[in-house]
């Protein structure tokens, strides 16, 4: 059994303690009231029945009715609090799940595939719960109830009491046996059901690039051949929990025909009266369910333990990008930044970057030009520590932005990507999460600098709901929400990576007029793909190799150095080129 993965969730039990001791102590005493009907029962027999006293039938029958209802009260506390405890730690653990998914850096989420997030985050706690709510409890209260079970019936008759201890050796054996194979195809398949949301996923997502390249049979035989690979595994857990419960619900059949054979001799020859043999019966039956349950118990622990290991996988991974001890929280700022020596990689391959050495003095807007795939957008990220620097140091006021608090850097950073994100929420909603407090006024004007009035026709105005990932707008309606967004707080350092791409040329001439009032007094860095853009900044600078290749205005640039005229050609005839593909 994966007890290494189940041991780690203790401290998701604790607030639940008193709940699950609860929970227990109803179990014992369900179990005690179920054990002691078998000794109504013998009494009943060898009492009232054999003396043919009518009248004495009645106190038993009395205590028996009682006991089954306290049996059935105990049952009913049980399942409540021990729904309260199991929903509890599910949703503690996916919490937390969730919370640790936000605080790992970028780095974390390019490596692992959202489909594996997102199973270990919804699957795998509802696993653990199956487990805490039903298999852990039943597992104590079985081993305690075929233990009690034993010693009745040793105590009623040794021989016959021995018998059914011995059983307990087959099933010992055959649950050591399970615990080994099970373990290893169960953790296959929670893996490779993780593939499969991946696979649901992108093509939920892709829908419609999978529809624009008549894809869709190669995602549906991929999507086909993912379900089979689970199919498969499923069916190898199917066989090796359907081959354990066989032999499981045979052991107890086998066990009881032995006890009524061997009973009705110990009958014969007065070593047992008619009552005990009746009680030992039925006391024997309450050992068919503990063992039969045996199987489903030890699959519910040997998924949680998997479940429980694929979480920690996640929970194990250090956040690298933290606040360090004695962090700044910086409450104001100019805006000047300074990249010195920096450089940059990607775990152990090539430094995409490297000695850069680069200022933006406060209010200046400076543009980054580079070839594509130069490390623009790296360098970009580093800034808001998206990503670390590995060598050199990158400031803000001439404080390390690794010396500073993240939420402090962050207020006074702002970022609009190229490929806006939007979320299945409101237009105001999306928009204010560049700043949750800002006014209504705040709102209006960061719409107004984007040029995203037009949020104001939709159906529902601000309030109508954008859909997931914002399908439901235009590509340059989605970048203009997206750059109020990174406007909407008035940051002290704004970084754009290309917020204009998807714009048409008239959209992007009235963006371009509304940015420069923003710019004025705002430190900048925009990440450039098309010339037009050039003309908001005050400087350009050329990354080049992984490095600045040179620093300037747009116009000296473009007088002495040739890779910067270069560059912007290329750019220009790329733009042209989807320009006429588009009309």
């Amino acid at each position: 059994m994966h007890l290494s993965g189940l041991w780690r969730v203790r401290a998701y039990v604790r607030p639940y303690a008193g709940a699950m001791v609860a929970m227990v102590l109803a179990a014992f005493a369900g179990l005690a009231a179920a054990t002691a009907m078998p000794l109504v029962t013998k009494s009943v027999i060898d009492g009232p029945v054999a003396r043919g006293d009518g009248g004495g039938l009645w106190p038993l029958a009395l205590l028996a009715l009682a006991l089954g209802i306290f049996e059935g009260g105990t049952a009913m506390l049980r399942r409540f609090v021990l729904a309260h405890a199991a929903m509890g730690i599910e949703t503690d653990i996916r919490n937390d799940l969730y919370a640790h998914l936000q605080r790992l850096p970028i780095a974390f989420h390019d490596q692992w595939q959202s489909g594996q997030l997102l199973s270990r985050a919804i699957s795998d706690p509802v696993v653990i719960r199956r487990f805490m709510g039903f298999g852990l409890v039943f597992l104590v209260v079985n081993i305690t109830t075929f233990v009690t079970v034993i010693a009745l019936l040793v105590r009623m008759h040794v021989g016959l009491g021995l018998v059914v201890a011995a059983s307990a050796v087959p099933i010992f054996l055959l649950s050591a046996r399970f615990e080994r194979t099970y373990g290893a195809v169960s953790r296959r398949l929670q893996d490779e059901e993780g593939d499969l949301t991946t696979l649901v996923e992108e093509g939920a997502g892709g829908v419609r690039v999978i529809k624009s390249f008549g894809r869709r049979r190669l995602v549906l035989e991929k999507f086909a051949a993912s379900a089979r690979v689970v199919q498969r595994s499923s069916m190898d857990k199917v066989l090796l929990r359907a081959n354990l419960w066989a032999m499981l619900s045979l052991i107890p059949n086998l066990t009881l025909a032995a006890v009524v054979l061997g009973g009705a001799f110990a009958v014969g020859n007065g070593g047992l009266t008619l009552g005990e043999l009746a009680a030992f019966i039925s006391l024997t039956l309450m050992l068919v369910w503990p063992v039969e349950s045996l199987g489903e118990i030890l699959a519910m622990a040997e998924e949680a333990g998997t479940a429980s290991a694929r979480i920690f996988e996640v929970f194990d991974t250090e956040p690298d990008i933290v606040d360090k001890a004695g962090a700044l929280a910086l409450a104001t700022a100019t805006g000047r930044v300074r990249f010195e020596g920096v450089g940059f990689a990607y775990g152990d391959r090539t430094p995409v970057l490297h000695d850069i050495d680069l200022e933006i003095a406060p209010g200046e807007t400076l543009a980054l030009v580079g070839a594509t795939g130069s490390g623009k957008t790296t360098l970009a990220s580093l800034l808001p520590r998206l990503y670390d620097v590995t060598s050199g140091r990158l400031t803000l006021d001439g404080h390390d932005v690794r010396d500073l608090t993240l939420e402090s850097l962050r207020r006074h950073v702002a970022v609009a990507f190229e490929d806006p994100v939007l979320f299945s929420a409101s237009v105001r909603e999306n928009v204010l999460l560049g700043c949750p407090a800002a006014s209504e006024e705040d709102l209006t004007r960061a719409l107004d600098v984007a040029q995203a009035r037009f949020a104001y026709d939709l159906p529902w105005g601000l309030d109508t709901r954008v859909g997931e990932q914002g399908l439901s707008l235009s590509g340059g309606q989605r970048q203009r929400l997206a750059l109020a967004r990174a406007v909407i707080g008035r940051p002290r350092v704004l970084v754009l990576d290309d917020p204009l791409s998807a714009l048409d040329v008239h959209t992007e001439a009235l963006v371009e007029e509304a940015l420069k009032r923003v710019l004025a007094g705002t430190t900048a860095l925009l990440v450039v793909h098309r010339p037009s853009t050039v003309a908001l900044a005050d400087r350009v600078a050329l990354l080049e190799n992984g490095t600045i290749a040179a620093v300037g205005t747009h116009s000296q640039l473009l007088d002495s150095v040739p890779a910067y005229r270069e560059i912007l050609s290329q750019k220009a005839e790329e733009l042209a080129k989807r320009d006429r593909e588009v009309a």
